[in-house]
């Protein structure tokens, strides 16, 4: 049989904060330990038996004798706390210094060039939860047919927009403008479109946005598979956060919908997967909702056998994440975690993968699994899950 690898990301499910989490205002963020508290004890069997526990002291996980899978943490290495750096970094690339962000939102000229680029004038221009300047911005935006535009702490350049007043086609080119546009020393992370629908009072975010993210620095794991010629797919947003580069496939509604692309891939797949579900950050950690998120891991947690039992001999797959965004916080932002990770597959030997200093030794070991000398900024633990 032909060797397949899936990275899977649950997007913003970070396991304890980070060594250097003080230079980011994060200390004290745990995604998954302070969410354990906050509900007295996750019930997640599926991954408690994978070892889900030997990673990490979680409440109402037990560290389990004999898992069902390799386990470990990955430690951030790359400058930074978005989803870009993450994804990068998990395919060998590391950051020296973070994108730019703006706290004060965007500098003027920088406005004022996308307004004349597109046509359009610009409201908002703040830094907010995106769901809240919808609501206090929407209805000026229908009357006037302006663009909603607003930041976060990471380095994002959103653009909201409602379905009825500016077609998708138009909000998704004025983003691609915005990505030309935002070049160094503002070169954010990501542009993100952001369309929303339904009266006033009751605006919704669409399952319609797009990240148009800048291209990798280096070459990435996406790129030494698809040099060798080996097929490649994208699950949710990551083709995004490659710029398209490399990667086949994509978007999804939302996890429900990237668990089922997975299976399919499963079954009738080949090459490399590399897929997040991205509720577990957009739906719940940014918005602070503990009993969403709790919800969304139990959602996980009963597909996991199905996604395991369809593994084949010569498959693996890491389960792992980006970042954190611990919803017990104040902040409704990204956390500077460490992440879990967890190795499934027929060869797989139930070992401790240890603490990796980077995310890149995720990709290092997916690249040697396929037969390829690109190792990036990381170290294969191939052997290790192997048991050579």
């Amino acid at each position: 049989m032909t060797r397949r690898a899936a990275i899977l990301v649950l997007d913003g499910v970070g396991i304890g904060a980070a060594h250097d989490a003080a230079l980011y205002g994060d200390v004290g963020s745990n995604t998954l330990g302070n969410i354990a508290k906050a509900v007295g004890g996750l019930n997640l069997p599926n991954l408690e038996a994978a070892g889900l526990g030997r990673i990490a002291e979680l409440l109402g996980v037990r560290q389990v004798p004999n898992p069902t899978a390799a386990y470990g943490l990955l430690e951030p290495h790359s400058a930074g706390k978005d989803s870009t750096t993450g994804h990068w970094e998990l395919a060998g690339v590391q950051l020296d210094k973070p994108f730019p962000t703006y706290p004060r939102g965007f500098p003027q000229e920088v406005i004022d060039e996308f307004a004349k680029r597109t046509g359009r004038v610009v409201i908002g221009n703040v830094v907010g939860s995106g769901t809240d300047l919808i609501a206090k911005y929407g209805i000026e935006h229908q009357r006037s047919g302006a663009w909603i535009v607003y930041t976060s702490a990471d380095s994002v350049f959103q653009v909201a927009a409602h379905e009825s007043v500016i077609p998708l086609a138009e909000l998704y080119e004025a983003c691609a403008t915005a990505r030309q546009m935002l070049v160094a020393p503002h070169n954010v992370s990501r542009v993100i479109a952001r369309p929303f629908a339904g009266p006033p009072g009751s605006f919704r975010r669409t399952a319609n946005r797009r990240d148009f993210s800048v291209e990798p620095t280096a070459p990435t794991l996406v790129d030494a598979i698809a040099a060798a010629g080996i097929a490649r797919t994208g699950v949710g947003k990551v083709d995004d956060l490659f710029a398209q580069r490399g990667l086949v496939g994509g978007h999804t509604s939302g996890n429900a919908e990237g668990v089922t692309r997975l299976k399919e891939w499963l079954n009738s797949g080949s090459g490399f997967l590399f897929g997040n579900l991205v509720d577990f950050d957009q739906l719940y950690g940014h918005r602070n909702d503990v009993p969403g998120f709790y919800k969304a891991l139990r959602d996980f947690d009963a597909v996991l056998p199905a996604i395991t039992a369809a593994l084949r001999e010569d498959d693996l797959l890491f389960i792992t994440a980006d970042h954190g965004n611990d919803p017990t916080t104040a902040s409704t932002d990204h956390a500077r975690e460490n992440v879990p990770l967890l190795g499934f597959g027929p060869l797989v030997h139930p070992v401790a993968i240890g603490r990796r200093d980077t995310f890149a030794d995720l990709g290092a070991t997916v690249a040697e699994w396929l037969g390829l000398s690109y190792r990036g900024s990381g170290r294969s633990f191939l052997p290790l899950v192997l048991g050579r």
